[in-house]
């Protein structure tokens, strides 16, 4: 098949870019190329998301929300937080739409620029008692944004990378995209710690919260560049003309894989619900209950997320040992043990700072093992030509279902009735998630 017909089986915007993907197919990319791409990509990605995260925490309840007493200040930053996970279904759909009419590099292009420039221009935010009301509309409209961009940064690159690894070690190269989460997380924990721990309270709620916001978009830019230069390699041009990763109308998939999403977005639950519960959510119960510094426990934090970090390489050493289901099944079984170990001895980590740093590195532990593999994880079910759409949705419902809204209802709960509802809400999560698998019996493939 000539380049010209690759091309033209398939959707392109512009001449630019067209130039672009001649210009990268004069080798083959290997597995390797393909990884520090997808990871530098996913890191961006969660840089965003965690320094919005982080942020709902220590400065917006003072900045944005001052007429409220502190916890109900929180709640209503979390509120705020969950916006984006109901925007990325929205934002998958448009994008796909884009997507098909211009062509995968476009839709990248201003996906990641939307993302970029709706975080760094909240840097720019005046507060409350500067605008009123005002803050708070453009904060919603560009967390809105937020969510709309994530779900349009889809690029099916994690499945090109499955797709391109040997048989043998797919489990392993599935496991290294996820890898963005705790990148993200350690890069965003470190710079709110560093201004938390040298600045003045006051000098940071000024403008030292504003620097993680701004050096945003320059991050975006570099994973732009990153994407997009395998985006247009002949082998993505390739899998595109076999239908592995085009994207497919939107009406069709859900009259014809309607379950298979439901379980898709199911299984990750208990991941995606640990997933906040070690992230945001401690952060939280820190600042409002405790006398510990923020800022240092933010670096307990980071550790935690390099544990992370080196769980999710393991969870894809023993998913090619052991298979994917089995491994998501002892995972979610796990986190259903510490789950009901946090709702037994709760006050273990409420004053206690050694049993807050044992409950994080064990968290983020549990982690990294299940997360490592959890995304998309039925992904392989769905036909070739719903393949690369399925596992956008199926991603975006499971963070807004397992996700979006545990800080908002783990500190509603929490600080009513106390630390035990975090432990009841994750044992929730782990039992759909081991109900989702007993749904889905086969084994769960790597492609």
């Amino acid at each position: 098949m000539t380049m010209d017909q690759v091309q033209g089986s398939q959707p392109t915007s512009t001449p630019l870019e067209r130039d672009a993907r001649l210009v990268s197919t004069d080798h083959r990319v290997a597995p390797s190329e393909i990884a520090i791409g997808v990871v530098i990509g996913r890191a961006a990605e969660y840089f965003d998301f965690f320094v919005f995260a982080i942020a709902s925490v220590v400065v917006f309840p003072k900045v944005f929300f001052p007429f409220a007493e502190p916890v109900t200040a929180t709640l209503y930053a979390f509120a705020m937080f969950s916006l984006a996970f109901i925007a990325r279904p929205i934002g998958s759909i448009i994008f796909t739409a884009v997507d098909r009419r211009y062509g995968r590099g476009v839709k990248l292009t201003i996906a990641l620029f939307l993302l970029g420039f709706s975080t760094m221009a909240i840097s720019f935010l005046p507060g409350y008692a500067q605008i009123g009301a005002w803050s708070l509309y453009l904060l919603g409209i560009l967390r809105i944004g937020q969510g709309l961009a994530q779900g349009g940064a889809w690029d099916g690159l994690a499945s090109l990378l499955a797709l391109n690894a040997p048989v043998e070690r797919r489990g392993f190269y599935t496991s290294i995209p996820q890898l963005g989460a705790p990148l993200g997380f350690m890069v965003a924990s470190t710079l709110f710690s560093f201004f938390m721990l040298n600045l003045t309270e006051a000098d940071f709620l000024d403008w030292g919260w504003r620097y993680p916001f701004f050096c945003a978009f320059t991050i975006n830019v570099v994973a732009i560049f990153a994407r997009l230069r395998l985006v247009a390699t002949e082998e993505f041009s390739r899998l595109l003309e076999q239908r592995r990763l085009d994207p497919s109308p939107i009406i069709p998939l859900f009259r014809t894989h309607a379950r298979v999403l439901v379980v898709g977005a199911l299984i990750p639950l208990a991941s995606f619900a640990l997933f906040h519960l070690v992230t945001v959510f401690p952060i939280s119960w820190i600042t409002l209950f405790t006398q510990r510094s923020a800022g240092e426990f933010l670096m307990v934090q980071c550790s935690g997320a390099f544990i992370c970090a080196g769980a999710v390489v393991a969870s894809g050493l023993i998913a090619d040992q052991i298979g994917r289901r089995r491994l998501l099944l002892i995972s979610a079984g796990l986190i259903a043990v510490f789950a009901i170990c946090s709702i037994i001895a709760p006050l273990v980590v409420e004053e206690n700072a050694i049993g807050q740093t044992i409950y994080v590195n064990a968290g983020f532990t549990l982690l990294g093992l299940s997360y490592g593999q959890s995304s998309g994880a039925v992904t392989s079910q769905l036909g070739r030509r719903y393949r690369y759409t399925g596992a956008a949705l199926t991603n975006d419902l499971a963070w807004l279902l397992g996700a979006g809204f545990a800080p908002l209802i783990v500190l509603f709960l929490s600080a009513r009735y106390g630390l035990a509802c975090v432990g009841l809400y994750l044992l929730s999560g782990a039992v759909t998630t081991l109900v989702a698998l007993s749904l889905s019996r086969s084994e769960i493939r790597q492609v």
